[in-house]
């Protein structure tokens, strides 16, 4: 299921980096949070009434966390590749799985993804500086979305959080497209290309994520999904024939083989 969800949101984000020389990335990111909540909203009809404050500030930092992650991805990808600014994004769930962290062995695991986001270090590279923050900035929404879902999927049910979270998102990311844009998000054009990507990148992957979170522990999960680096790499040569230096390739390597080592070990230790 999380494999799945990982192929559909980075082709997704590859189509959006396609169409930035139409569409500003919060123009893009603007369609995909929007009109991903509207295909969630009518296929799951979630109940808004019935729940207390607490759940609806909850919610409502789980929409903050999800759109300002990928506000912050979008413009990150429009500076450096899409495998790369995942991988430095990583640092979110590495944080996750540092602070669950209970055996000696997990730490081994957690070092070797840290040397990987080292080694894309902007100091005397290629890389855009700017890109490298931005894609950090969305590491630490992507932490607290990891931590915030866990807690929302138990209070609303099935798709029903998701849902509501990424209205809650979309409330907050929309009108920055809005001012950015105008009504260059009429454009019918525009339009269908962004339902193709709230599809692929919003409204498919997050609830398949909402739907593993109920089955994994935080710490598996957020390690787990570590494999992104790789996936995103794929979808990124593979659409838009982004071309990586070897030390990026070493460094992807490590963050993903520490996911699998990782993953690996917590299974033979249950």
């Amino acid at each position: 299921m999380l494999f799945l969800a990982m192929a559909s949101i980075h082709s997704g984000a590859a189509i959006a980096k396609g169409l930035f020389d139409q569409v500003s990335p919060f123009g893009m990111v603007s369609l995909r949070l929007g009109l991903g909540a509207l295909v969630l909203v009518v296929l799951f009809r979630p109940r808004w009434r019935h729940h207390s404050w607490q759940d609806y500030r909850l919610l409502g930092l789980l929409g903050l966390s999800m759109g300002v992650m990928n506000a912050a991805l979008y413009h990150a990808i429009s500076y450096i590749p899409i495998g790369v600014a995942v991988t430095l994004e990583f640092v979110g769930p590495l944080g996750v799985a540092l602070a669950h962290s209970r055996r000696g062995a997990d730490w081994m695991w957690v070092a070797m993804a840290a040397a990987g986001v080292m080694l894309l270090a902007p100091f005397g590279g290629t890389l855009h500086p700017l890109g490298v923050c931005l894609a950090l900035m969305a590491g630490g929404c992507w932490a607290a979305y990891i931590l915030l879902s866990a807690r929302v999927g138990k209070v609303f049910p099935g798709t029903e959080g998701v849902a509501m979270a990424m209205t809650a998102g979309a409330i907050a990311i929309v009108p920055f497209g809005i001012v950015a844009e105008g009504t260059n998000l009429l454009n019918p054009y525009v339009l269908m290309m962004g339902l193709l990507v709230a599809i692929l990148s919003s409204a498919l992957p997050y609830s398949l994520e909402m739907a593993a979170l109920r089955q994994l522990p935080v710490k598996v999960f957020g390690v787990l999904m570590s494999v992104e680096p790789a996936v995103a790499s794929c979808i990124g040569l593979i659409i838009l024939g982004e071309q990586l230096s070897f030390r990026m390739v070493v460094a992807i390597a490590l963050v993903s083989l520490a996911s699998v080592g990782s993953t690996l070990h917590s299974r033979s230790a249950q």
